[in-house]
């Protein structure tokens, strides 16, 4: 199946309503299953961030887990932010921890070779030029960060997207539904992905591995940080 881009921000209120309000328990706890194998363990007094952050239901189950860990959160959709913040501020010992950024990649807010964790859940799909995302990790990565990258990766065909619809997301709000199927189509397959990695000098350093029926992950440490290579 051919890749269809869709709209690189949920900036709609009822979009993001919907998606801050959806249950997405399960993928968010495989995130975090992966993280704790990959020995994030390590980091727990470091400084993490967040890429494509949206309502920070993984920032504030990460920041849980590790309660003295402090994250940067950054995503370009105004109203998945206000409910980021309405739900961190509600949580003061994870809002002390926390700095919330509106802005799209690449971002001038965040600083060179700063953080010990990158991670991103679900942004990759919603790129048009996917290489801004490895060149946003590679330049903020301290050398030996942690990486974790986990999206969507698309079917191989309509009637597959249209099943998995189905399976996951068949009691849904309707504009939730349309918002997975059109997120299946966009998402990038392994191999594509391999090689976005190629063309970013980082494939030495991360590996792609397909972790669920819907899911990739990418994931490693950033030994030689610095500026992407560009494409």
């Amino acid at each position: 199946m051919q890749r269809r881009p869709e709209p690189e921000l949920m900036d709609g209120p009822e979009q993001a309503r919907a998606y801050a309000a959806a249950d997405f328990s399960e993928p968010n706890a495989l995130f975090l299953r992966l993280l704790e194998q990959q020995g994030a363990d390590d980091l727990a007094h470091g400084r993490a961030l967040d890429l494509g952050c949206g309502p920070a239901d993984i920032v504030l189950r990460l920041l849980r887990r590790y309660p003295t860990l402090h994250c940067d959160a950054l995503d370009g959709s105004a109203p998945m932010l206000a409910l980021a913040r309405a739900a961190i501020d509600a949580r003061p010992d994870i809002a002390s921890r926390t700095r919330l950024i509106c802005d799209k990649l690449p971002s001038g807010h965040l600083a060179a070779a700063a953080y010990d964790l990158i991670i991103s859940n679900s942004l990759l799909h919603h790129l048009h030029e996917p290489q801004v995302l490895w060149r946003s990790i590679r330049a903020a990565a301290k050398p030996g960060a942690l990486v974790l990258v986990m999206d969507l990766t698309r079917p191989a065909s309509a009637g597959q997207a249209a099943a998995l619809v189905e399976t996951y997301a068949a009691d849904a709000p309707q504009v939730l539904k349309h918002d997975f199927r059109n997120s299946l189509h966009a998402a990038f397959e392994p191999t594509e992905v391999t090689q976005q990695l190629r063309v970013a000098g980082l494939a030495e350093q991360l590996s792609v591995q397909v972790v669920s029926d819907r899911h990739l992950a990418v994931w490693g440490r950033i030994e030689h940080a610095g500026p992407g290579s560009g494409v």
